[in-house]
């Protein structure tokens, strides 16, 4: 019975020291990511979708790296969602998430990927939009639930993109 108590504890304690461990890692990204500024706000009344579908945000990460998650704002949560394109941009309703909102002039490009911060599927299975916040460049990644929304919404994006004004023209940079 000694042995057994022993091993539970020991057992016990290493899970503690890894949740701590996870715990402090977070709290250090939330600290690197503090001068990502405040996203933009959700328009009040969106209207229809050019194209809408359902799926998986799988995370936002700095743009070109995969695996550096964002943090900050509720951006690194996995979680069920709809992604709509708009004619004035892109709008993530996430559940169990605030909604994410991205202008069109934000959006710099758009691809189809297999994988981005923990999340893999087949080839081309992830939507990815580039887009820029402030002065930090970042990805967003998006699963559509069926494989036949993944291709009207990623024609949609292709649209929005090639249509809207660069964000650098809108502020003076």
């Amino acid at each position: 019975m000694d042995t057994q108590m022993l091993s539970l504890v020991i057992t016990l304690a290493l899970i503690a020291a890894a949740f701590g461990l996870i715990w402090m890692g977070w709290r250090n990204r939330l600290r690197r990511q503090a001068d990502v500024e405040q996203l933009p706000l959700v328009p009040e009344a969106p209207g229809e979708p050019l194209a809408s579908a359902g799926g998986q945000y799988v995370a936002s990460t700095t743009g070109g790296d995969w695996l550096d998650r964002i943090a900050v704002h509720g951006l690194g949560i996995r979680t069920n969602a709809t992604l709509g394109v708009h004619p004035h941009g892109v709008l993530f309703d996430r559940s169990g998430a605030p909604a994410l909102y991205i202008p069109a002039a934000s959006l710099t490009g758009v691809r189809l990927d297999s994988g981005m911060a923990g999340k893999f599927v087949e080839k081309d299975g992830l939507l990815v939009l580039s887009w820029v916040h402030g002065s930090h460049e970042m990805d967003t990644g998006f699963r559509t639930r069926r494989a036949e929304d993944r291709n009207v919404v990623f024609a949609a994006l292709q649209e929005l993109i090639s249509s809207a004004p660069a964000a650098d023209a809108n502020s003076g940079k």
